[in-house]
C-alpha cells in the first residue's frame, strides 16, 4: 500500500475478496484482456481519431515503455491535465502498465492547484495539453517548474511544447509524440498487485485544496463491472463523453471504463454544449450519455425551443444526470423532450453510487437519487450525535462497502474526523432514505457551494480574497440559481475603501484560482452577522442574499 494511505482491514478485505467484490484484476491487465477479446472493435473516437482495442493496447505499451526510459517507475506519482483527446487513453493506461499514478487533475484547473498537486504528491511529471479552450497550458507549467525549489517534475506536453521545447542545452518540456516508443519492450512493464494504489483522485473539498483519494484496482474495478451491468452496457453500446473524462462520474459510473469493460464504443466531446454533443449523438449513433443538471438543462432548451430539433436523437437510449442534484420538475422533461429515459447518478469519488434503476418505476426515478450498487454498501442516516434518524427523516449520510475509501491519502488529522472509528466515511451530505432503500438528497452539511456539479470550498476562496491589501475579511456562501443550482457569493469587508469589484475578481484570476471558482455576485458589508458564539453566521448571509434575488426578481 502507498505510504500515507489507509489500508483496508485485513478481515474486510479478505471478506470482500470471498464474496467475489474484488476479483485479483488490475487495470492494466483490464485493458490487455479486453484487447484480446475485442481487438478490431473500435474503442475510442475523438474527432479523426478512431482507435481499436488493439490499437489502444499497443499505443499504451508503446507509450510505457518511452515514459519508463525517462525515469518513471512504479509507484512514481504523475499529475496528469488533459482534456477530452483520444490520447488520455494512452497516457492513462501507459502508467498502469508502468505501476506508476496517475493524479487526475481537471482542465479547469489552474495554477493554484496544479503547483499543489505537484508539490504534494512529489510529482515525478506533469502531462498536459499544449492548449485547450484558449489556455495556454505550457505557460502555467512553466511558471510550476520556476517556482519548485526542490525536484520540479518533468513535463509533457500533448501537442506543441513551443518556447518551452527541450534543446541540446536545456531540459524543457517534451512532446508526447517524442516519447512514445517506437517498439514496445515488455521487460519495462510492472505487474502491480491488484490490492495496491492505482491512482488518486480529487476531492471536491471543503477546507482548500482538494483532497486526495486513493483508489486500489480491487475496489475500482468492482464498481465498474457492477455499474456497467446495472446500466446494461453491451458491446453495442456508444458511450458520449461530454465532461472531463477522467472525472470519477465519467470514467467508472460506467463511465469509459464501463464501457470498454463490456467492448464498447467511447466518443469524446471537446465540450458539452448542445451544438456538439447533440450533433454527435446523431452522427455517431450515440446510445448512453452523462451529463450534469446544467447541460441537461441546456440539451432539455436546445431541443425544446428549437435550435437543436432537428437532430435525429433516435439512438440515444439513456441520459444519466448526476454532479448535483437534478431538480424534479426538470428530470419530468428529459423523456418526452431527448426520447430517451433519465438516470439519476449520486456518488462520490471517495466511494458510493447510487443509481435509479432501469427498471425503476417513472416516480422513482424523478423524485429520487437512486440506490446504492451494492449489497455490500452500508449506508446510516445519522443526526448530528451519529445516532440514527427515523426511516424518511433527513439526516448525515455515513457509508462504507468494497468500493469506499477507508481514508484519504497523506492527512491524517482530517481522516480522524472524516471517517468514524469504525470505518464510516462522513460524506457530508443530508439525504433521506425511503422504505425501499432509494435515498433522496436534501443538501450539504459542510460548507461547500455545489456550482453545477463543481464542487468550490469557500474557504479556499476566502483565503485568496483575503490576500487583496484593500480586504479586512470576506464570507463565502452559495445562492440560488435556477441554472446551476448554487452560484458564489462573496461579502467583503473592506479595510478603508473598498477595491473595485471587478478589480477584485481581476486579482483572483491573477492568483490562478480556476474560472469556476470566481464569485459571480460581491457583496460589500461592514460587518458580517454573527452566531450566539461570535462566528459569522454564513446561514444569515445565505438568507440575505436568497432574499435579494427574490426581491429583484420581483417574488
Amino acid at each position: 500500500m502507498l505510504a500515507g494511505c489507509t489500508p483496508w482491514p485485513e478481515a474486510v478485505a479478505a471478506r470482500y475478496r470471498a464474496d467475489g467484490y474484488w476479483r485479483g484484476e488490475t487495470l492494466s491487465a483490464f485493458l490487455r484482456e479486453r484487447a484480446q477479446r475485442f481487438a478490431e472493435r473500435t474503442a475510442v473516437v475523438a474527432g479523426d481519431t478512431r482507435w481499436s482495442y488493439a490499437e489502444l493496447d499497443a499505443r499504451a505499451d508503446r507509450l510505457a515503455t518511452g515514459l519508463a526510459t525517462m525515469g518513471i517507475r512504479a509507484g512514481d506519482r504523475v499529475v496528469l491535465q488533459l482534456p477530452n483527446i483520444a490520447e488520455v487513453f494512452e497516457v492513462v493506461f501507459a502508467l498502469y502498465r508502468l505501476g506508476a499514478l496517475p493524479v487526475f487533475a481537471l482542465p479547469a484547473h489552474r495554477y493554484s492547484e496544479i503547483s499543489y498537486l505537484c508539490s504534494f504528491t512529489e510529482a515525478t511529471a506533469l502531462i498536459i495539453a499544449d492548449r485547450h479552450a484558449g489556455f495556454d497550458y505550457r505557460a502555467m507549467a512553466a511558471d510550476i517548474v520556476a517556482a519548485d525549489s526542490g525536484a520540479a517534475p518533468r513535463v509533457i506536453v500533448v501537442g506543441d511544447p513551443g518556447e518551452f521545447a527541450d534543446s541540446a542545452d536545456s531540459a524543457g518540456f517534451v512532446a508526447l509524440e517524442q516519447v512514445r516508443a517506437d517498439e514496445a519492450d515488455p521487460a519495462v512493464l510492472a505487474a502491480p498487485d491488484p490490492g495496491d494504489v492505482a491512482f488518486l483522485q480529487l476531492s471536491g473539498g471543503t477546507t482548500g485544496l482538494p483532497k486526495l483519494i486513493p483508489r486500489t484496482h480491487d475496489d475500482y474495478l468492482y464498481s465498474v463491472r457492477a455499474s456497467a451491468d446495472i446500466c446494461a452496457l453491451s458491446p453495442e453500446t456508444v458511450y458520449l463523453g461530454t465532461l472531463p473524462i477522467v472525472h470519477n462520474f465519467p470514467m467508472s459510473s460506467p463511465g469509459f471504463l464501463g464501457v470498454f469493460h463490456t467492448g464498447g464504443r467511447v466518443v469524446l466531446a471537446p465540450d458539452p454544449s448542445p451544438e456538439t454533443c447533440l450533433r454527435l449523438i446523431e452522427t455517431e449513433g450515440v446510445t448512453v450519455s452523462a451529463v450534469v443538471p446544467p447541460v441537461a438543462l441546456l440539451w432539455l432548451d436546445a431541443v425544446a425551443g428549437g435550435a437543436q430539433a432537428h437532430r435525429d436523437l433516435s439512438s440515444l437510449r439513456l441520459l444519466q444526470v448526476g454532479g448535483a442534484k437534478f431538480s424534479e420538475e426538470a428530470a419530468r422533461r428529459v423523456e418526452p423532450t431527448l426520447g430517451c429515459s433519465l438516470q439519476q447518478v449520486f456518488g462520490m469519488a471517495e466511494g458510493l453510487v447510487n443509481y435509479t434503476r432501469l427498471d425503476d418505476s417513472p416516480e422513482t426515478v424523478v423524485t429520487t437519487q437512486g440506490r446504492p450498487i451494492s449489497a455490500a454498501d452500508e449506508v446510516r442516516v445519522v443526526d448530528d450525535h451519529d445516532r440514527p434518524v427515523p426511516m424518511g427523516q433527513a439526516g448525515h449520510l455515513l457509508t462504507r462497502g468494497p468500493y469506499t475509501i477507508r481514508g484519504y491519502y497523506n492527512v491524517p488529522e482530517h481522516n480522524a474526523t472524516a471517517f468514524t472509528a469504525d470505518g464510516f466515511y462522513r460524506t457530508g451530505d443530508i439525504v433521506r432514505r425511503t422504505p425501499d432503500g432509494y435515498l433522496v438528497v436534501e443538501g450539504r452539511a459542510k460548507d461547500q457551494i455545489n456550482r453545477g456539479g463543481e464542487k468550490v470550498a469557500a474557504e479556499e476562496i476566502e483565503n485568496h480574497i483575503l490576500a487583496h491589501p484593500a480586504v479586512h475579511d470576506a464570507a463565502v456562501v452559495a445562492m440560488p440559481d435556477a441554472f446551476l443550482g448554487e452560484r458564489i457569493c462573496a461579502y467583503v469587508i473592506p479595510r478603508g475603501q473598498a477595491p473595485e469589484r471587478a478589480e477584485l475578481l481581476g486579482f483572483l484570476r491573477r492568483r490562478g484560482l480556476a474560472a469556476y471558482k470566481i464569485p459571480d455576485r460581491v457583496e460589500f458589508a461592514e460587518r458580517f452577522p454573527a452566531t450566539g458564539v461570535g462566528k459569522v453566521s454564513k446561514r444569515d448571509l445565505r438568507t440575505a442574499v436568497a432574499a435579494e434575488l427574490a426581491r429583484a426578481a420581483g417574488r
